[in-house]
């Protein structure tokens, strides 16, 4: 039993009669779990966490009363233990002839399992936000590779295509998902999205007629999609998005890798460039996956200094607060994620000198958000203090996102305005007061701003000389540039 670090967070319960009450439900779900009635009655530090979780998050709560196995799991078990079990559960769980309910149902249990033992994990400070977002992003990958494994077995049985190896179907099957954003970095968060992409080889030849390539692979992509986001008794895995695909709008859920190539050569901007630093394969064919990102370094990395990429990126996050109403920094109603000094603005710190000087400097191709951060202190591209301030802004803004999709398991990064829902994440995150949580948070976000600020100083826009916007980012035009196009 160890989920509360030696020194323990003091994570007040909603009330003495909230935590009774979450006892007492609790004592009657543990029915005949002995190890688990036993603990209860004890009064040690992990109960007192345990019992103030429950009062702090009806999600949490929810899965305790209802699944009971999932606390009495987490007393039996080390977190190396009981989390490698899941990840490796999962991965495997297509395997001995599962159909499809029964592969949704168990990567839907292993989830649930997941879900509150991390949190329990991170709420008790026995693991860091860094090793959280790592195991939420191992099993993420787990859960996709057992499922295009399962799609491709079947697909084979049917006859649409034939593998290579039935036993190890992704293997050599040209068949590649890759892991956008926080997946391909391992940095997903508690509640996340997955954003996929999904690339084929039709050269491989697993697929007879390659005119029906395109078909048999999109199918497999769209049952995927169902399987992992689906919501069923059992809840779902992770919610599924191949929207950052080439050209979403007009092309296959599967995309054939020359096309894609094609694409980026031809049309691909820079928010595209941002997107792939922190792609890697999360599934399927390893060596089509690892191919693909290899061709794409060019397109990623400009050979020659990119100052250009600076003004675009901006212009996406002047964007992102023009289309989102995101304002003044403040700590009720805040969006750490999007809004100003959030987290965002820490990524777009480091991708921007990632695309202004990964051409040229191989170190800077890095995709984890610290590790970058370390990357461009080595190369002397920043000082030794903004990465260590950075750093910590950015710990502590992951812990606050956390807590706020810990309460009702939504993808959500908007602190509550409300004061008593604002106290539940103060609480959450270690404070008594929620005014001091607030002080810090703003403190916090300030700090990030003028640190983001400092990079785009030099930046002028067409607006600042009465010219209008130039904007050339993102899927949807930019009604304002549109406007100045008009003009001129």
């Amino acid at each position: 039993m160890v989920f509360v670090a030696t020194t323990p967070v003091p994570i007040e319960p909603l009330s003495q009669d909230a935590a009774d009450g979450a006892l007492a439900d609790l004592l009657q779900a543990a029915g005949d779990m002995p190890e688990l009635t036993a603990f209860l009655d004890t009064h040690s530090d992990e109960r007192q966490l345990l019992l103030s979780i429950m009062t702090l998050s009806p999600y949490l709560r929810d899965i305790a009363i209802a699944h009971p196995e999932c606390v009495d799991k987490l007393l039996r078990s080390a977190p190396q233990d009981l989390l490698d079990g899941l990840v490796e559960d999962a991965r495997h769980s297509w395997k001995d002839g599962a159909g499809q309910a029964e592969l949704m149902t168990t990567l839907r249990r292993l989830k649930r399992q997941l879900a509150f033992s991390l949190a329990v994990y991170d709420l008790g400070r026995v693991l860091d936000t860094s090793i959280i977002t790592a195991w939420l992003s191992a099993f993420a990958r787990a859960c996709v590779s057992s499922t295009i494994d399962h799609l491709l077995s079947n697909a084979h049985r049917e006859g649409k295509l034939v593998l290579p190896d039935i036993d190890t179907p992704s293997l050599g099957s040209g068949l590649a998902v890759l892991g956008m954003g926080k997946l391909g970095s391992s940095e997903l968060n508690y509640s996340s999205d997955i954003d996929l992409i999904v690339i084929y080889d039709p050269d491989v030849g697993i697929v007879e007629d390659r005119e029906k390539a395109s078909d048999v692979f999109s199918r497999i992509a769209r049952q995927m999609i169902h399987i992992l986001q689906e919501r069923t008794g059992d809840g779902y895995v992770f919610r599924t998005d191949l929207r950052l695909r080439p050209d979403p709008g007009s092309t296959p859920l599967a995309v054939a890798f020359g096309s894609a190539l094609r694409y980026y050569e031809a049309r691909g901007q820079n928010w595209e460039r941002a997107a792939y630093i922190k792609a890697d394969v999360a599934a399927g064919d390893l060596r089509t996956g690892s191919a693909f990102c290899a061709e794409l370094t060019p397109f990623i990395y400009r050979k020659y200094l990119d100052y250009v990429a600076i003004s675009d990126i901006h212009s996406i996050k002047r964007q992102i607060h023009a289309h989102k109403g995101l304002g003044e920094i403040s700590a009720y109603g805040h969006n750490i994620k999007l809004g100003r000094g959030g987290i965002r603005e820490i990524e777009f710190f480091v991708q921007t000198q990632q695309l202004i000087a990964g051409g040229r400097m191989p170190a800077l191709r890095t995709r984890k958000t610290e590790r970058t951060l370390s990357a461009l202190t080595e190369a002397q591209w920043i000082a030794p203090a903004t990465e260590a301030s950075l750093r910590k802004a950015y710990r502590f803004l992951r812990d606050v996102e956390h807590r706020i999709q810990m309460r009702r398991d939504e993808q959500s990064h908007v602190l509550p305005e409300d004061e008593v829902e604002f106290d539940f994440i103060a609480r959450m995150m270690g404070f008594t007061e929620p005014q001091a949580f607030a002080k810090k948070l703003v403190a916090t976000l300030v700090l990030v701003e003028k640190h983001y600020a400092r990079l785009f100083e030099q930046e002028e826009g067409l607006t600042s000389g009465g010219g209008g916007n130039l904007v050339f980012t993102g899927d949807d035009d930019d009604p304002e540039t549109l406007e100045t196009m008009s003009q001129m």
